[in-house]
C-alpha cells in the first residue's frame, strides 16, 4: 500500500517538483504514471524509493513512514521492491546468470537459494537459455528482460519500473508491460513511469497523471475517473 497525504517536495534550487500530492494505491495495482519531461515522475517514484524525503505531508509506503524512517533502515526497506531502469544498468563483466544473482548476494542470499531463483526468474522472462552470455551479446530487449529478471530475483512486493521502454523497440516495448502484467497477475504491485501514451492505451491498468506538480487526473485506463 502506498499513501501520499498533502505531499510536497521543493529542491534546494528552488524547484517545485511536487505540490499538495494525495494518492492512494493498494496492494497488487498496476499503475501508469504519466506526464511530460519535469512534471515530477521521477521525485514521486524517488519519494517511494526514499531516494529524497519529503518537505511536507506524508508519505506511507507498507505502513512505514518515509519521512521518520532512520537512515540505516533504508537498505532493508529497499530489499521490498524491485526496480527497472531505462539504461538497463547490467554489470558488463557478469554474465545474465550473475547479474541476476548479485541482486541476491548483496542481501545475503544462500546459495541453494540462488542456485533455485535465478532460473525460475530468467525463464519467467523467456531469458533461460541466455543465462551464460554476456550483456554485450544481448539485444536491447534481451537486456531489458535482464533488468527484469533481476528486479524480481528477490521476489519483491514491488517493482517500480522507471521508463522500462525508453531504449527498446515498438514491439519489445508491448512484451516488457506484457510482461509486467503477467507479474502484476501474480500479486506483484507494479508502478511503471513512461511517456509512450499509446502503450498505455493496450493496457487496462489505472493511470495517473502528473503536470507541473500535481496530480491532474487518476482513472481506470477506460477513463473512470477514481
Amino acid at each position: 500500500m502506498i499513501e501520499f497525504r498533502g505531499v510536497h517536495k521543493t529542491y534546494g534550487s528552488g524547484i517545485k517538483a511536487l505540490r499538495d500530492v494525495n494518492i492512494h494505491i493498494d496492494k497488487g495495482e498496476f499503475v501508469f504514471i504519466v506526464g511530460a519531461s519535469g512534471a515530477g515522475k521521477s521525485t514521486f517514484l524517488k519519494l517511494i524509493m526514499r531516494e529524497e524525503v519529503a518537505n511536507a505531508g506524508e508519505v506511507i509506503v507498507n505502513g512505514y513512514d518515509l519521512n521518520r524512517m532512520k537512515r540505516r533502515r533504508v537498505p532493508f526497506y529497499r530489499r521490498t521492491m524491485g526496480i527497472v531502469f531505462q539504461d538497463f544498468r547490467l554489470i558488463p563483466k557478469m554474465n545474465v546468470f550473475d547479474n541476476v544473482a548479485f541482486a541476491m548476494r548483496v542481501t545475503g542470499a544462500p546459495r541453494r537459494e540462488i542456485r533455485r531463483r535465478v532460473p525460475y526468474v530468467l525463464q519467467l522472462v523467456g531469458l533461460q537459455d541466455k543465462m551464460r552470455s554476456f550483456p554485450s551479446e544481448l539485444s536491447g530487449g534481451e537486456q531489458q528482460r535482464v533488468s527484469l529478471a533481476r528486479a524480481l530475483a528477490n521476489n519483491p512486493a514491488m517493482i517500480i519500473a522507471d521508463e522500462p521502454t525508453g531504449n527498446v523497440d515498438p514491439d519489445m516495448s508491448y512484451e516488457i508491460v506484457q510482461l509486467l502484467s503477467e507479474i502484476n497477475a501474480l500479486g506483484t504491485t507494479v508502478l511503471m513511469v513512461t511517456h509512450e501514451h499509446e502503450l498505455v492505451n493496450k493496457f487496462h491498468h489505472r493511470v495517473i497523471t502528473i503536470k507541473d506538480g500535481t496530480v491532474v487526473s487518476d482513472t481506470l485506463n477506460g477513463g473512470e475517473s477514481l
